[in-house]
């Protein structure tokens, strides 16, 4: 039996291997024809020579994950074990801060398809980013919405989203429209209070740098010199999505994000989204990233909980 001696320099074996060693429990689950042990700073594999050959390579990746974000955690371990190989390869792109924000938190892309996203948005100037609740489709991009502020590359950031409700009535609640449209809105606000100081986000929404908005506002508009974000674009309906992508501009970059699995349209209404994906599929400078389970970052649970659901769904 060959054996493979991995010793950890640099970083604390304690916050790498996690709590009761839980992230070195998850890795050999991956390798269940490998017998792995971690002591102190060491990790002794035994095995095939070829398992342990992939498995120094998967392991070299993991490191390099933890050295760039400082934390290992049960999503990027997936991500990393179960990747084609070019997960964590360092780009151009794959280590770039997009904003510094609020506090000095540093705000990059943290997964291979947020960073394919980064990517298309800097070569496209329509960009649909397609996938499930939790992974980063909306936050990575009003993250680059404003980066392209900061750096005038647009003049500003309009930010919409169709008003159609979750199962809810926006007519039930009180107080005027902006009022009642202000919690729908809230995600957005929330990406944006990570990423510019409280007294700057009030002047730029008072003087209409940023602009959020539901879509009837965007009607009979030009949108141009604006980096515009349609997010939820699955509650569109077809008139509403053709109305959305004919507002565009000189010097626009349009951003539509959505998850074709949570539409909230009344039945027999056609998704706009799902719609102009088949249409515009082969359109030059339109670009489409589709984002997935191993994106979600979020709290680990919600991973389980989409995968739950895809069962069900896969059964009826």
């Amino acid at each position: 039996m060959n054996e493979l001696i991995i010793e950890l320099t640099d970083i604390s074996p304690r916050d790498f291997f996690g709590q009761q060693n839980e992230n070195i429990q998850l890795i050999k689950k991956y390798f269940p024809k490998l017998k792995i042990v971690a002591r102190g700073s060491k990790i002794k594999v035994y095995g095939d020579e070829e398992l342990l050959e992939e498995f120094d390579k998967r392991f070299d990746m993991l490191t390099t994950h933890f050295a760039k974000y400082n934390k290992l955690d049960e999503n990027a371990i997936e991500r990393v074990l179960t990747s084609n190989g070019q997960e964590e390869v360092s780009s151009k792109s794959s280590n770039e801060v997009l904003v510094h924000g609020v506090s000095g938190r540093l705000i990059k892309a943290q997964t291979a398809n947020q960073r394919r996203l980064v990517d298309a948005c800097k070569k496209n100037d329509m960009v649909f980013a397609i996938g499930p609740a939790g992974t980063g489709k909306t936050y990575t991009g009003v993250a680059l919405a404003v980066k392209a502020l900061k750096e005038k590359q647009v003049r500003r950031i309009i930010l919409t989203r169709p008003a159609v409700e979750a199962g809810e009535n926006l007519g039930f609640l009180p107080g005027d429209l902006k009022e009642k449209l202000d919690p729908y809105m809230q995600p957005l606000y929330d990406a944006l209070r990570d990423m510019i100081a409280p007294e700057k986000l009030e002047k730029y929404i008072e003087d209409g740098t940023i602009q959020i908005a539901p879509m009837a506002f965007m009607r009979g508009r030009t949108l141009d010199n604006a980096f515009v974000i349609l997010d939820e674009a699955q509650n569109t309906t077809h008139a509403q999505m053709k109305m959305f992508l004919t507002r565009m501009g000189k010097s626009a970059k349009f951003l539509l994000t959505g998850d074709p699995g949570q539409i909230d349209l009344p039945r027999r209404v056609i998704s706009g989204l799902k719609e102009a994906l088949l249409i515009l599929k082969n359109v030059e400078g339109i670009s489409i990233i589709y984002l997935d389970d191993k994106d979600v970052i979020r709290h680990k649970l919600v991973k389980k909980v989409i995968d739950a659901y895809k069962n069900i769904e896969h059964q009826n």
